[in-house]
Protein backbone atom coordinates (compact mmCIF):
# COMPACT_ATOMS: atom_id res chain seq x y z
CA UNK A 1 0.00 0.00 0.00
CA UNK A 2 2.63 2.06 0.90
CA UNK A 3 4.37 1.72 -2.51
CA UNK A 4 1.35 2.18 -4.43
CA UNK A 5 0.46 5.50 -2.06
CA UNK A 6 3.90 6.71 -2.76
CA UNK A 7 3.60 6.18 -6.45
CA UNK A 8 0.16 7.76 -6.97
CA UNK A 9 1.84 10.85 -4.98
CA UNK A 10 4.39 10.90 -7.78
CA UNK A 11 2.18 10.27 -10.50
CA UNK A 12 -0.30 13.49 -9.17
CA UNK A 13 2.68 15.81 -8.86
CA UNK A 14 4.18 14.85 -11.93
CA UNK A 15 0.71 15.77 -13.35
CA UNK A 16 0.26 18.98 -11.20
CA UNK A 17 3.93 19.86 -12.43
CA UNK A 18 3.25 19.51 -16.17
CA UNK A 19 0.43 21.55 -15.90
CA UNK A 20 1.51 24.47 -14.03
CA UNK A 21 4.45 23.84 -16.77
CA UNK A 22 1.71 24.44 -19.37
CA UNK A 23 0.34 27.23 -18.33
CA UNK A 24 3.05 29.33 -17.62
CA UNK A 25 4.20 28.26 -21.49
CA UNK A 26 0.35 29.20 -22.56
CA UNK A 27 1.38 32.60 -20.58
CA UNK A 28 4.27 33.40 -21.97
CA UNK A 29 3.01 32.59 -25.88
CA UNK A 30 0.39 35.56 -24.99
CA UNK A 31 2.92 38.09 -24.74
CA UNK A 32 3.32 37.98 -27.69
CA UNK A 33 1.13 38.74 -30.76
CA UNK A 34 2.04 39.00 -34.75
CA UNK A 35 0.63 40.60 -37.59
CA UNK A 36 1.10 40.62 -41.08
CA UNK A 37 -0.13 43.94 -43.24
CA UNK A 38 -0.33 44.26 -46.98
CA UNK A 39 -1.93 47.11 -49.13
CA UNK A 40 -1.74 47.93 -52.72
CA UNK A 41 -3.15 51.26 -54.67
CA UNK A 42 -2.00 54.19 -56.59
CA UNK A 43 0.29 57.23 -55.88
CA UNK A 44 -0.30 60.77 -57.33
CA UNK A 45 2.34 63.16 -57.79
CA UNK A 46 1.53 66.48 -56.15
CA UNK A 47 4.99 68.10 -56.77
CA UNK A 48 8.32 66.54 -57.83
CA UNK A 49 10.93 68.68 -58.02
CA UNK A 50 15.33 67.77 -58.48
CA UNK A 51 18.71 69.71 -58.89
CA UNK A 52 21.92 67.65 -59.79
CA UNK A 53 24.54 69.90 -59.31
CA UNK A 54 24.73 73.76 -57.84
CA UNK A 55 24.63 74.91 -61.99
CA UNK A 56 22.20 72.25 -62.77
CA UNK A 57 18.71 72.83 -63.46
CA UNK A 58 16.04 72.16 -61.04
CA UNK A 59 13.69 69.98 -62.85
CA UNK A 60 10.03 69.61 -62.53
CA UNK A 61 9.14 65.81 -62.97
CA UNK A 62 5.63 66.48 -63.13
CA UNK A 63 5.68 69.38 -65.80
CA UNK A 64 8.56 68.04 -68.09
CA UNK A 65 9.44 64.61 -66.93
CA UNK A 66 6.45 62.29 -67.26
CA UNK A 67 4.96 61.81 -63.70
CA UNK A 68 1.73 63.94 -64.61
CA UNK A 69 -0.12 60.02 -64.29
CA UNK A 70 -0.92 57.35 -61.52
CA UNK A 71 1.63 54.84 -60.94
CA UNK A 72 0.87 51.50 -58.78
CA UNK A 73 2.46 50.82 -55.13
CA UNK A 74 2.55 47.96 -52.68
CA UNK A 75 3.39 47.48 -48.91
CA UNK A 76 4.49 45.13 -46.46
CA UNK A 77 4.90 45.01 -42.94
CA UNK A 78 5.29 42.50 -39.97
CA UNK A 79 4.74 43.73 -36.72
CA UNK A 80 4.79 42.14 -33.39
CA UNK A 81 3.09 43.10 -29.95
CA UNK A 82 4.25 42.07 -26.71
CA UNK A 83 2.71 42.52 -23.12
CA UNK A 84 0.05 44.88 -24.74
CA UNK A 85 1.58 47.66 -24.74
CA UNK A 86 5.17 47.45 -27.27
CA UNK A 87 5.41 47.09 -30.79
CA UNK A 88 8.29 45.82 -32.90
CA UNK A 89 7.65 46.93 -36.50
CA UNK A 90 9.38 45.96 -40.23
CA UNK A 91 8.15 47.65 -43.17
CA UNK A 92 9.42 47.38 -47.14
CA UNK A 93 7.95 49.92 -49.26
CA UNK A 94 9.41 49.92 -53.29
CA UNK A 95 9.10 53.28 -54.78
CA UNK A 96 10.39 53.18 -58.17
CA UNK A 97 8.88 55.02 -60.76
CA UNK A 98 9.77 54.98 -64.13
CA UNK A 99 8.74 57.56 -67.10
CA UNK A 100 10.05 58.55 -70.20
CA UNK A 101 9.03 62.13 -71.89
CA UNK A 102 10.14 64.48 -74.33
CA UNK A 103 12.00 67.66 -72.39
CA UNK A 104 10.48 70.83 -72.90
CA UNK A 105 13.56 73.02 -71.97
CA UNK A 106 17.43 72.05 -71.37
CA UNK A 107 18.13 69.58 -68.58
CA UNK A 108 21.67 70.03 -66.89
CA UNK A 109 22.35 67.33 -64.64
CA UNK A 110 25.61 66.61 -62.78
CA UNK A 111 27.06 68.67 -65.81
CA UNK A 112 25.70 67.03 -68.63
CA UNK A 113 23.21 68.97 -70.83
CA UNK A 114 19.87 67.10 -72.14
CA UNK A 115 18.50 69.18 -75.32
CA UNK A 116 14.90 70.27 -75.58
CA UNK A 117 13.01 68.22 -77.50
CA UNK A 118 14.66 65.25 -77.23
CA UNK A 119 13.81 62.40 -75.12
CA UNK A 120 14.72 60.90 -72.21
CA UNK A 121 13.82 58.01 -70.07
CA UNK A 122 13.80 58.85 -65.77
CA UNK A 123 14.30 56.75 -63.18
CA UNK A 124 13.20 57.43 -59.58
CA UNK A 125 14.32 54.27 -57.20
CA UNK A 126 13.92 55.27 -53.61
CA UNK A 127 12.78 51.73 -51.59
CA UNK A 128 11.70 52.24 -47.60
CA UNK A 129 13.24 49.22 -44.94
CA UNK A 130 12.38 50.49 -41.92
CA UNK A 131 12.38 49.62 -38.05
CA UNK A 132 9.82 50.81 -36.07
CA UNK A 133 9.41 50.61 -31.80
CA UNK A 134 6.15 51.98 -30.34
CA UNK A 135 4.91 52.12 -26.73
CA UNK A 136 1.17 52.28 -25.67
CA UNK A 137 0.38 55.63 -23.58
CA UNK A 138 -2.94 54.79 -23.15
CA UNK A 139 -3.50 51.99 -20.45
CA UNK A 140 -6.58 49.82 -20.32
CA UNK A 141 -8.90 51.82 -22.64
CA UNK A 142 -10.40 49.31 -25.08
CA UNK A 143 -11.91 52.24 -27.34
CA UNK A 144 -8.60 54.65 -28.41
CA UNK A 145 -4.86 53.82 -27.75
CA UNK A 146 -2.08 56.28 -28.45
CA UNK A 147 1.69 54.80 -28.84
CA UNK A 148 5.10 56.92 -29.11
CA UNK A 149 8.35 55.85 -30.57
CA UNK A 150 10.84 56.15 -33.08
CA UNK A 151 11.60 54.91 -36.65
CA UNK A 152 15.26 54.26 -38.43
CA UNK A 153 14.81 54.34 -42.25
CA UNK A 154 17.38 52.96 -44.97
CA UNK A 155 17.88 55.56 -47.54
CA UNK A 156 18.60 53.73 -50.72
CA UNK A 157 18.17 55.87 -52.95
CA UNK A 158 18.99 55.79 -57.40
CA UNK A 159 18.29 58.74 -59.24
CA UNK A 160 19.13 58.76 -63.07
CA UNK A 161 18.44 60.59 -66.37
CA UNK A 162 19.31 58.36 -70.28
CA UNK A 163 18.70 59.89 -73.62
CA UNK A 164 16.64 57.60 -75.49
CA UNK A 165 19.41 57.39 -78.00
CA UNK A 166 21.90 56.24 -75.74
CA UNK A 167 24.21 59.39 -75.79
CA UNK A 168 23.69 60.53 -73.16
CA UNK A 169 23.52 59.19 -69.11
CA UNK A 170 23.66 60.61 -65.52
CA UNK A 171 22.76 59.08 -61.84
CA UNK A 172 22.91 60.08 -58.40
CA UNK A 173 23.19 57.65 -55.78
CA UNK A 174 23.33 57.08 -52.18
CA UNK A 175 22.75 54.49 -49.01
CA UNK A 176 22.33 55.85 -45.23
CA UNK A 177 19.87 56.14 -42.15
CA UNK A 178 17.34 58.36 -41.48
CA UNK A 179 15.71 58.29 -38.16
CA UNK A 180 12.26 59.68 -37.43
CA UNK A 181 9.89 60.02 -34.50
CA UNK A 182 6.76 57.88 -35.33
CA UNK A 183 3.31 57.87 -33.80
CA UNK A 184 0.10 55.82 -34.22
CA UNK A 185 -3.35 56.17 -32.33
CA UNK A 186 -6.48 53.52 -33.37
CA UNK A 187 -10.23 54.89 -32.02
CA UNK A 188 -13.20 52.27 -31.84
CA UNK A 189 -15.82 53.51 -33.57
CA UNK A 190 -17.59 50.31 -32.20
CA UNK A 191 -17.41 46.90 -32.54
CA UNK A 192 -16.96 46.24 -36.47
CA UNK A 193 -15.50 49.46 -37.51
CA UNK A 194 -12.06 51.53 -36.40
CA UNK A 195 -9.94 54.37 -37.81
CA UNK A 196 -6.47 54.71 -37.37
CA UNK A 197 -4.15 57.24 -37.88
CA UNK A 198 0.06 56.57 -37.93
CA UNK A 199 2.85 59.43 -38.66
CA UNK A 200 6.80 58.95 -39.34
CA UNK A 201 8.47 62.32 -39.25
CA UNK A 202 12.07 64.26 -39.12
CA UNK A 203 13.14 67.03 -40.06
CA UNK A 204 17.12 68.03 -39.48
CA UNK A 205 20.41 68.98 -40.73
CA UNK A 206 22.43 65.59 -41.66
CA UNK A 207 24.83 66.27 -39.46
CA UNK A 208 23.30 66.72 -36.18
CA UNK A 209 22.37 63.09 -37.18
CA UNK A 210 25.47 61.39 -38.47
CA UNK A 211 28.52 63.75 -36.53
CA UNK A 212 29.61 64.48 -39.90
CA UNK A 213 30.58 67.50 -41.70
CA UNK A 214 27.74 67.26 -44.25
CA UNK A 215 25.33 70.00 -44.54
CA UNK A 216 22.66 68.29 -46.45
CA UNK A 217 19.28 69.27 -44.42
CA UNK A 218 16.66 66.70 -44.97
CA UNK A 219 13.02 65.32 -43.69
CA UNK A 220 10.63 63.06 -44.39
CA UNK A 221 6.87 62.80 -43.55
CA UNK A 222 4.56 59.43 -43.93
CA UNK A 223 1.40 60.02 -43.07
CA UNK A 224 -1.78 58.38 -42.63
CA UNK A 225 -5.22 57.94 -42.39
CA UNK A 226 -7.36 54.77 -42.19
CA UNK A 227 -10.73 53.57 -42.29
CA UNK A 228 -10.91 49.79 -41.49
CA UNK A 229 -13.37 46.64 -40.50
CA UNK A 230 -12.80 43.73 -38.34
CA UNK A 231 -14.09 41.29 -40.62
CA UNK A 232 -13.13 38.29 -37.83
CA UNK A 233 -10.46 37.45 -35.00
CA UNK A 234 -8.15 36.67 -37.58
CA UNK A 235 -9.15 39.55 -40.57
CA UNK A 236 -9.18 43.32 -40.85
CA UNK A 237 -9.32 45.14 -44.11
CA UNK A 238 -8.60 48.43 -44.55
CA UNK A 239 -9.06 51.90 -47.02
CA UNK A 240 -6.27 53.82 -46.50
CA UNK A 241 -5.24 57.82 -47.28
CA UNK A 242 -1.26 58.53 -47.20
CA UNK A 243 0.86 61.68 -47.46
CA UNK A 244 4.63 60.89 -48.25
CA UNK A 245 6.59 63.63 -48.49
CA UNK A 246 10.08 65.17 -47.77
CA UNK A 247 13.63 65.25 -49.40
CA UNK A 248 17.05 67.06 -48.77
CA UNK A 249 19.04 69.50 -49.88
CA UNK A 250 22.83 70.18 -49.77
CA UNK A 251 26.18 68.80 -50.65
CA UNK A 252 27.49 65.67 -50.29
CA UNK A 253 31.46 65.88 -49.60
CA UNK A 254 32.02 62.19 -49.83
CA UNK A 255 30.54 61.59 -53.06
CA UNK A 256 30.86 64.34 -55.99
CA UNK A 257 31.45 62.19 -59.13
CA UNK A 258 30.10 62.66 -61.43
CA UNK A 259 28.94 66.02 -60.56
CA UNK A 260 30.02 68.72 -57.66
CA UNK A 261 28.14 66.61 -55.00
CA UNK A 262 25.27 69.28 -54.65
CA UNK A 263 21.29 67.53 -54.40
CA UNK A 264 18.31 68.90 -53.76
CA UNK A 265 15.23 66.65 -54.45
CA UNK A 266 11.94 67.52 -52.70
CA UNK A 267 8.46 65.64 -53.31
CA UNK A 268 5.10 65.42 -52.59
CA UNK A 269 3.50 62.37 -53.19
CA UNK A 270 -0.53 61.17 -52.50
CA UNK A 271 -1.66 57.65 -52.03
CA UNK A 272 -4.72 55.97 -52.14
CA UNK A 273 -4.83 52.09 -51.48
CA UNK A 274 -6.45 49.17 -49.58
CA UNK A 275 -5.44 46.55 -47.60
CA UNK A 276 -5.94 43.66 -44.78
CA UNK A 277 -4.19 42.78 -41.34
CA UNK A 278 -3.84 39.22 -40.97
CA UNK A 279 -3.55 38.14 -36.87
CA UNK A 280 -1.21 35.06 -36.87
Amino acid sequence: MKIKLSICLMLFALIVSAQENTTEKNKEESKFQFRAVSEVGFISVLSHKIQLGESGTYFDYVDNGGQDVLFPTVRFSLEMDWNDRNTIILLYQPLKIETQAVLKEDLVANGTTFPALTSIKSLYNFPFYRISYLRVLTKNNDKFNFALGGSLQIRNATISFESTDGTRYTDNRGVGPVPALKIRSRLNLNERFYTELEADGMYAPISVLNGSDNETVGAILDASLRMGAYVNKSTNLFFNLRYLGGGAEGSDNEEKWPGDGYVKNWLHFFNVSAGFVLHL
